[in-house]
């Protein structure tokens, strides 16, 4: 059995109970580090061989390649000297109506160009490939408007939220049709994401993500499904009080699951093992950081006899920090398959 059949009777809930994992996304600095550590070539794909990892992730927004050079979404265009921070405003902080946001160099789909990511797919058919467009749609709102203006806005100004939503959904629509058309059966998953949370609950009310977001991720889950492809949406941080929501709008898999964040533990979401996949669950905030290779193991067991047999175990954060030991990592490796 490879790694994608083993995987894809995860999702489809018909698992025999063998064992898969996903290491995410080392980090830039991590790379170096963990191949001195087990003397192999520094690169993501030599830790993933090293490890046996049983995913790849390959996402499409790459594909984006603007004669000029322009990103897909500049959102402090035409801003004097950018953003200066994560939650300042962007260039439609000031904008009133859908009139204003007319101007602005909206990304085409006819720069899109996906051979050199279909490539890559093709290196790895026997793996479980997630990918598809990031469609980030809420934090490029968030940017666009700035993060503390856009939640007053919904209140204030929701005409103009849901036009600049369904601005950019447009695009990330119109952008996967085409990735999935060309696709075909490579690849079994799409795979997309907004951090929907913090550490101890949503940054809206419920009652405003499903106005204003919950909308927007059906209509890119409806490109995947036409594809016949799973769905596995990320989402960092607390988002417990819309898991119904999401398994409703056709999610299929959960990702990262972080375990430290208010409702989102194993135990939290045992309830939902029957509706919803998993990939993730063993903590990167602090866990993984400080704990020994056995108490890793431990944890990965621990988890999977509550979530198991559907869950890929993983980090509950993709992105691989250097602060994490390599001994732990493959510890994980290890245990997801004993």
């Amino acid at each position: 059995m490879t790694s994608r059949e083993k995987v894809r009777a995860i999702f489809e809930h018909r698992s025999n109970g063998e064992g898969a994992m996903w290491t995410g996304h080392p980090n830039d600095a991590t790379i170096p580090l963990y191949a001195k550590e087990w003397g192999i070539e520094p690169s993501r794909e030599a830790i993933y061989s090293y490890l046996n990892d049983d995913c790849r992730w390959f996402m499409s927004d790459a594909g984006y390649k603007h004669p000029e050079g322009r990103p897909m979404f500049d959102t402090a265009w035409g801003m004097e000297g950018g953003r200066a921070t994560l939650s300042a405003e962007g260039c439609f902080a000031n904008a009133e109506s859908s009139k204003d946001l007319e101007k602005y160099p909206w990304p085409e789909v006819k720069y899109l160009d996906f051979t050199d990511i279909y490539a890559e797919i093709d290196k790895h058919q026997d793996k479980m490939i997630f990918t598809g467009m990031w469609c980030s749609f809420y934090h490029l709102v968030a940017d666009f408007l700035g993060m503390e203006n856009y939640f007053i806005q919904m209140y204030e100004n929701p005409a103009l939220v849901e036009a600049l939503t369904e601005r950019i959904v447009d695009f990330y629509v119109e952008a996967n049709e085409k990735f999935f058309a060309g696709l075909g059966d490579r690849a079994d998953v799409m795979f997309f994401g907004n951090d929907f949370g913090t550490q101890l609950d949503l940054f809206i009310s419920p009652e405003m993500f499903r106005k204003f977001v919950l909308p927007s991720t059906k209509r890119i889950i409806a490109v995947g499904k036409k594809y016949n492809k799973k769905i596995m949406l990320h989402s960092c941080g607390s988002i417990y009080r819309v898991i119904p929501d999401l398994i409703d709008a056709g999610v299929d898999i959960l990702h990262p699951i972080q375990a430290k964040a208010v409702g989102m533990s194993a135990d939290d979401l045992k309830q939902y093992k029957n509706d919803l996949a998993f990939v993730g669950g063993i903590d990167a905030q602090s866990f993984f950081v400080n704990a020994t290779p056995e108490q890793i193991k431990e944890e990965v067991h621990r988890v999977r006899s509550i979530l198991g047999p559907n869950i890929v175990v993983s980090p509950s954060h993709e992105e691989i920090l250097p602060n994490v030991p390599a001994a732990n990592i493959l510890a994980m490796a290890q245990a997801s398959r004993e």
